[in-house]
């Protein structure tokens, strides 16, 4: 299959993608080193550490298979390894969506958790929820120093279209948390998807 050209109402967020994963990695690498911590909580009330990081292996391994025509339900919500095996597993799922990538049909319409769209719109979903749980692991191990600014302003319009603020009762999102204008781009990003920017462990 031959990858479709981007167009103005399908934008080609692959190289984003690339990029959130890329942001991601230092501080999935961190949190997965410290054995001892992986009990700790995260601002993902249902998620401690652990669970945090195998969420983020599934999100990884959710978008190969979604994008490739293949149902969510193909992969856990959480995906379970050995504690001293995530970074292994990390790299590996990695590498196969970075192979992958190259021959998504961006005007496909393909069935994730949040409904039927055509690829390239998921992919939009999905790089917010990469940038989220990003700053989900820098909260819950506070390296929030280690957040690029960068990564989360591009995200914050598609965010704001695309969630709704109110209405969000059958969604794993709460509601708005009010962030001021002036915050940085990573505050107003979670705080649209519900989360507390001064959250603490």
């Amino acid at each position: 299959m031959s990858p479709i050209t981007a167009t103005p109402s399908i934008p080609d967020l692959r190289p984003a993608l690339l990029d959130a994963l890329a942001h991601a990695e230092p501080l999935v690498l961190l949190a997965a080193g410290d054995l001892p911590g992986l009990d700790r909580p995260t601002p993902c009330d249902e998620y401690d550490l652990r669970t945090l990081l195998g969420h983020l292996l599934t999100v990884v391994e959710r978008i190969r298979v979604v994008t490739a025509g293949g149902h969510f339900s193909e992969v856990p919500q959480v995906t379970v390894v050995p504690d001293d095996e995530r970074a292994d597993a990390w790299h590996a799922a990695v590498a196969r969506l970075r192979d992958a990538l190259p021959l998504v049909d961006l005007a496909r319409p393909v069935t994730a958790p949040f409904g039927t769209l055509p690829a390239g719109a998921v992919l939009i979903s999905y790089v917010g929820e990469v940038a989220v749980h990003t700053w989900d692991l820098a909260a819950a191990v506070d390296r929030r120093d280690l957040l690029d600014a960068a990564v989360a302003a591009p995200l914050l319009a598609a965010a704001m279209q695309r969630l709704p603020a109110q209405g969000r009762a059958q969604m794993p999102f709460g509601d708005v948390v009010p962030v001021a204008d002036d915050a940085g781009a990573f505050d107003r990003l979670v705080g649209w998807f519900g989360r507390r920017p001064d959250w603490r462990p």
